[in-house]
């Protein structure tokens, strides 16, 4: 008799339909563009210093692709697939991609399996089959969805053994600005409640993952008005829980909101915006048992002396 599984574990109540709708329009989450691409640098300098030679790459949550060509000059020998929740963000690789002639690029200088490949799905439930990836890349995705121990675990079971995980999301300091200028509006949660890093840890050991490294830094933007903060906010993807408040703000409950972020305006005349940013990497290790369960037992032989 098989154990119960464990139910998932959920980090906020995310509406993933709603994450899609706001993802749905590119143009919308561009001006946050800045902050992807800061975040995503940062992640090719860790990740050069990780020994992997790839022949397929994963980008989960690749959005309109921008990751994909890098991805591609570091592994030149590896076919690189972009997936994406939203069908739109999907297209807008596509059309970036063929606008600038990569694809037909890479069909000419690079071998046969490599190449940028394309694929609209959920992050914790993939359509491809177990064992099918050697790199795991992702760039600010995870924070978007509500069961990120299974999106791990969807990770773990397309890696290769000896496969190797790396990502960034979002931490619990992140927009602290905000919430502290709509607490003088009503208790209605407006921004994430970004998971800690070391329960990214721990989920990562439960999914089968090899001692994890985590570590987290702080980036913060400044802002000469409010209006600019927070139109940042929005392009960076806004508020998609399920319990956040319905309908706009009044104009009075406006207007203390702001009144709310002046309050914080710094010395140098500045408003700023914190940002938590998590960085991890993992690999998948050997298996200790098989699928039935029974205990893997591997036995390394003395080598010979030599003469």
């Amino acid at each position: 008799m098989q154990a119960p599984a464990k139910p998932p574990k959920l980090s906020a109540p995310i509406d993933l339909d709603r994450v899609r709708a706001i993802f749905s329009d590119p143009a919308r989450v561009a001006e946050a563009d800045f902050l992807r691409r800061e975040i995503a640098s940062r992640m090719h300098e860790r990740l050069q210093l990780v020994k992997v030679n790839p022949l397929r790459v994963l980008d989960a949550g690749c959005g309109t692709g921008p990751d994909l060509p890098t991805l591609q000059k570091s592994y030149p020998a590896a076919q690189i697939l972009g997936v994406d929740t939203s069908p739109a963000m999907i297209a807008a690789a596509r059309g970036q991609a063929a606008k600038s002639g990569l694809s037909q690029l890479i069909g000419k200088l690079l071998p046969a399996k490599s190449g940028i490949d394309y694929l609209c799905a959920d992050m914790a439930d993939l359509p491809l089959a177990r064992n099918n990836v050697d790199l795991v890349w992702s760039n600010l995705a995870l924070h978007w969805h509500p069961q990120p121990d299974r999106v791990f675990a969807e990770w773990h079971r397309v890696l290769k053994v000896g496969g190797l995980l790396m990502f960034s999301c979002f931490g619990p300091d992140t927009l602290q600005e905000l919430r502290t200028a709509f607490a003088d509006v009503d208790l209605a949660p407006h921004t994430l409640p970004f998971v800690d890093m070391h329960d990214f840890g721990d989920q990562l050991v439960e999914a089968g993952f090899a001692e994890p490294v985590m570590d987290m830094e702080k980036i913060t933007v400044t802002y000469d008005t409010a209006e600019k903060l927070l139109a940042d906010a929005r392009a960076l993807g806004g508020n998609p829980l399920q319990t956040r408040r319905k309908g706009l703000l009044g104009k009075q409950a406006y207007q203390r909101m702001l009144q709310g972020l002046e309050k914080q305006r710094r010395a140098d005349g500045k408003l700023a915006l914190t940002f938590e940013v998590i960085y991890g990497h993992a690999f998948r290790p050997a298996p200790r048992v098989t699928s039935s369960g029974e205990a893997i037992i591997r036995f390394d032989l003395p080598r010979k002396p030599k003469n």
